[in-house]
């Protein structure tokens, strides 16, 4: 099935956070969202695809020495130059062809002006997210449907050999999931009761706001917590954590740990974890209830180091990369050092996210564990949410970290006519909010994904790119 990419263009919309998200080195408050809409020719017909992402602070790049506005004109640099690439390339004969060609050629241009491989990948992951939007609507089926029979034309082995002769259907779930379980994040410095709150700090939008209250109204079960690196501050907010979340969840909680990249060597977040354990409200917390800890060392040398969880350590946690998970060759460097998995975004790119799964497939295949996690970047509807979404529904997960709703004001800031086409289209996933706005559904802790399932590639009708701004990058 021959490819081509036509023309691409770009729509930005401003978004501002209900209240400011703490992680790692940044606090967000607010951010671009862009929107990214594809012509594509298709065996001689155009289709149109869409897709889009908010343009965070301090992830793609964690340099405490630059400022956002010093970060967002690389970031766009970035993305200008995969739409560049992705409309100059001949025409390819698989979609897999097509991603290969572009994912080599920004990845080359990218060391050659030393950016770094997360934020070049994430131009690629914006295009390719576009192109297969296109394709699925081109061929008329949801994306589950093209990934189990094929039509990408994947080829794992010519990326990673131990993949040799795995195809799709051998990993993939059989049925997408029809919900998902949300794990709601706990930002740096998210309330963590009502009466934390000063009355000038509270919102008033009718959503939750501290987590107290996200657990009464949501069901929340599961949970991300973020750690700062300051052992004692930590140490404390682990303790109030475990207090509240036992006495709201009782024994279903789980939660993982996210490190935030707060220690360039094993030996310090040794040290900070060891001394966990010594607490013995800390240690049945995580007895009882933890599933895993996310990037701990910082992305500069986690895959320069190996793990050695054996000698020095008290019940050693299992580990996963995220922000490591940079190129095609970090996830087996990371199983390599002791990791035993990693985290699938859409903003990291869905040919690799599946790669990856074909990846844990064969980890477990070899009797060794194999983790896969969903995790979040702020995602909000229409379109970035929903796709990512569809791309977990496919790989097996059974829990995802949901964040979007929790830190912007559900899609409140699209156009009225875009509000009620999320409201039509996927009912399942939204609803309306006290105050007039769809906000996500959320139900004992979870989300239905129907409709997200039944679309093209999780969007039924791609919004009106003509009520926003046109970006010229």
């Amino acid at each position: 099935m021959r490819i081509k990419v036509r023309s691409v263009d770009f729509y930005r919309l401003p978004m501002r956070t209900r209240f400011p998200f703490c992680y790692g080195i940044a606090s967000m408050t607010e951010l671009p969202h862009l929107f990214v809409r594809a012509v594509v020719d298709i065996d001689g017909h155009e289709s149109v695809g869409m897709s889009a992402d908010g343009l965070p602070p301090k992830w793609f790049t964690k340099n405490p020495g630059t400022s956002f506005e010093d970060d967002l004109p690389e970031m766009l640099r970035v993305i200008r130059h995969a739409a560049d690439v992705a409309v100059d390339a001949v025409p390819s004969d698989s979609f897999f062809a097509w991603w290969r060609l572009l994912y080599d050629r920004q990845q080359r241009w990218a060391k050659e002006q030393s950016i770094p491989p997360l934020l070049s990948g994430f131009g690629v992951s914006l295009l390719e997210r576009a192109a297969l939007d296109a394709f699925c609507r081109a061929i008329g089926r949801p994306l589950h449907r093209v990934l189990i029979t094929d039509q990408l034309q994947l080829e794992p082995s010519k990326i990673r050999g131990q993949l040799s002769g795995i195809r799709p259907a051998d990993f993939l779930a059989g049925q997408p999931a029809d919900e998902l379980i949300v794990r709601h994040t706990i930002g740096l410095a998210d309330p963590l009761t009502a009466a934390e709150i000063d009355p000038g700090d509270r919102v008033h939008d009718g959503l939750p706001h501290s987590l107290e209250d996200n657990i009464r109204q949501y069901g929340i079960t599961h949970f991300k917590i973020k750690l700062s690196g300051s052992l004692d501050h930590d140490t404390d907010r682990l303790r109030q954590l475990a207090r509240i979340i036992r006495s709201q969840v009782g024994a279903r909680a789980r939660f993982t740990l996210d490190g935030n990249e707060n220690f360039h060597r094993v030996e310090d977040f040794q040290e900070h974890w060891n001394t966990y354990q010594a607490d013995p409200v800390l240690r049945s917390f995580f007895s009882a209830s933890l599933l895993f800890v996310e990037q701990p060392i910082h992305r500069d040398s986690a895959l320069s180091q190996p793990l050695d969880l054996g000698s020095g350590w008290v019940a050693p946690p299992a580990m996963i990369i995220d922000e490591s998970d940079a190129d095609l060759s970090s996830f087996p460097t990371a199983v390599s050092c002791g990791y035993v998995g990693t985290s699938h975004k859409n903003c990291k790119g869905v040919v690799k996210g599946i790669l990856n799964a074909a990846d844990i497939f064969h980890c477990q295949q070899n009797q060794q564990t194999g983790v896969l996690s969903a995790e979040d970047l702020a995602n909000v509807g229409p379109v970035a949410l929903l796709q990512d979404l569809a791309v977990a529904a496919c790989i097996g997960v059974d829990h995802i970290e949901r964040n979007g709703h929790h830190y912007f004001c559900g899609l409140s800031m699209m156009p009225q006519s875009e509000q009620e086409r999320a409201l039509r289209n996927h009912p399942d996933l939204y609803e309306v909010a006290e105050a007039g706005f769809p906000t996500l559904k959320i139900r004992n802790g979870k989300i239905r994904l129907g409709s997200v399932n039944a679309a093209p590639f999780g969007v039924a009708e791609l919004p009106d790119v003509g009520l926003f701004e046109h970006w010229e990058i």
